[in-house]
């Protein structure tokens, strides 16, 4: 046996891409349309369950998520008393998906709204020379709609990777991997992923990439930006803190309100970058 010389190669910058997920990091502030889909897909089989329920699971495929819910103990017991005494079945989480994607379908119309400053961050990625690719739990029936109407608002990623397109989903890191095939980007170590779930940032970090959350107008705060705006600055100050220390504890290298913030990570990663650090 011979032994070689190869070192790791640090790679100290510029960033090449910025993978973005979707409802509640750059469309739909509060992300409200998958949370009330599955609110009213669960209602419809005789179950009710609150939006905080709804929002646990969130960032994962649509089905795993239904799954999940239907897991929780307090779900599942509300569920076999509405079905005599029978728990949720395969068939039942295909039927409540089934339900989920045709209201999900209507819904995401009526909050596909860019948040405030998605547009300019888009430009300003571009003006930098990054590529933007995106990742999501919707499928690509829903995502056509979703990608339609974002279009048309002055958003047009380079890629978009969505659920079922690769062989497991969220947390897992594949959609990421994925998306760069799809921008020619490499390495992970010049790319950011921006997520506003814990699954999402799992997923950045599984695939080795700088990993950005946004807390205001995501899941952990889930609120519309009408809402948000209508509450004082005590009870803002804590429904942010909250958000922000679930975000840090699930290993985000930076947390910010929203993305319009992203510039500013952009400029402390690579200045990380240059210094050797990686992800």
């Amino acid at each position: 046996m011979r032994t070689g010389t190869a070192t790791r190669r640090g790679y100290r910058g510029p960033l090449r891409a910025v993978v973005l997920d979707w409802a509640g990091t750059m469309i739909d502030f509060g992300s409200m349309a998958p949370a009330r889909a599955f609110v009213r897909a669960f209602e419809a089989h005789g179950v009710v369950v609150s939006v905080e329920e709804a929002r646990g699971p969130m960032g994962v495929d649509k089905r795993t998520h239904i799954a999940r819910m239907g897991a929780e103990p307090a779900i599942a017991a509300r569920w076999m008393a509405t079905h005599r005494g029978a728990a949720m079945t395969s068939e039942d989480i295909d039927q409540v998906h089934a339900k989920f994607v045709a209201l999900e379908m209507s819904l995401v119309r009526e909050h596909a709204a860019l948040v405030p400053g998605a547009r300019e961050l888009a430009n300003a990625l571009r003006a930098r020379g990054l590529k933007i690719g995106t990742t999501s739990g919707y499928s690509r029936e829903i995502m056509d709609v979703v990608a339609e109407l974002a279009r048309a608002q002055g958003y047009a990623p380079d890629a978009s990777i969505c659920a079922g397109e690769t062989p497991s989903g969220r947390p897992g890191p594949l959609q990421c991997y994925e998306a760069l095939v799809a921008l020619d980007v490499w390495p992970v170590a010049g790319c950011i992923k921006v997520d506003d779930t814990l699954a999402g940032i799992d997923e950045g970090l599984n695939a080795g990439m700088w990993t950005v959350a946004v807390a205001v107008t995501g899941n952990e705060v889930g609120m519309t930006r009408e809402a948000w705006e209508g509450l004082g600055a005590m009870a803002q100050r804590a429904l942010r803190q909250r958000a922000y220390d679930r975000l840090l504890a699930a290993g985000a290298h930076y947390v910010i309100d929203s993305v319009a913030e992203l510039p500013s990570c952009i400029e402390a990663i690579e200045a990380r970058l240059r210094r050797g650090e990686t992800p």
